[in-house]
């Protein structure tokens, strides 16, 4: 198993428009098989510097690689992640067996 998160924050206004229609966007990936556990939550502890974590989890590589690989996942990076993305953090981890 995999666990995929990226914390982030938006260029956009807190509680705007363009923010709700980000992460409304960023929902849809949930759609591309082999994603599991899918989950958008808001960040609140003051010692971190984003607002915003989207996580998932994968049965194996094989299906994170498919996930990287998809054009609904490649299309949403380009149009919308690099784009209205100001930073963030990517965390890929497996269990300790």
């Amino acid at each position: 198993m995999i666990r995929h998160a990226a914390i982030f924050r938006l260029k956009h206004s807190a509680g705007s428009a363009a923010e709700a229609d980000f992460l409304a966007a960023l929902r849809e990936l949930q759609a591309i098989p082999g994603v599991q556990d899918f989950a958008v939550a808001r960040e609140i502890s003051p010692k971190n510097e984003f607002d915003f974590v989207v996580s998932m989890t994968f049965a194996d590589q094989a299906a994170y690689d498919a996930y990287n690989e998809h054009p609904l996942h490649v299309a949403f990076v380009q149009t919308r992640w690099i784009p209205e993305v100001s930073a963030f953090m990517e965390h890929d981890a497996v269990p300790l067996d």
